[in-house]
């Protein structure tokens, strides 16, 4: 999750669907085997899975596991709001 093309990549499987890796790397500047690494990545960390049909590799958003990442960022980002909450009032007086 921390690399842009990673994210984006996400994004564009999470918006358009299944995918073609040659039609995801035609969004970027970068080499088709650029592209694949960062989906490798990705399929490592069980956020995407592939299907190959022939010689065309298909690309899939796993929706539940990114949902249990925007679960734990949410939790994060609650943590941080308590403790910036804290030092508000830390300051305040």
């Amino acid at each position: 999750m921390s690399d842009t093309t990673r994210r984006s990549l996400l994004t564009q499987l999470c918006q358009q669907g299944v995918s073609r890796v040659t039609d995801l790397a035609n969004h970027y500047d970068m080499s088709l085997n650029g592209i694949s690494k960062h989906i490798k990545v990705l399929e490592k960390a069980g956020l995407v899975k592939r299907r190959t049909i022939g010689r065309t590799h298909w690309i899939e958003a796993n929706l539940h596991k990114i949902d249990l990442v925007e679960n734990w960022f949410k939790e994060l980002k609650s943590i941080w709001e308590l403790r910036l909450d804290k030092l508000d009032e830390i300051i305040k007086k």
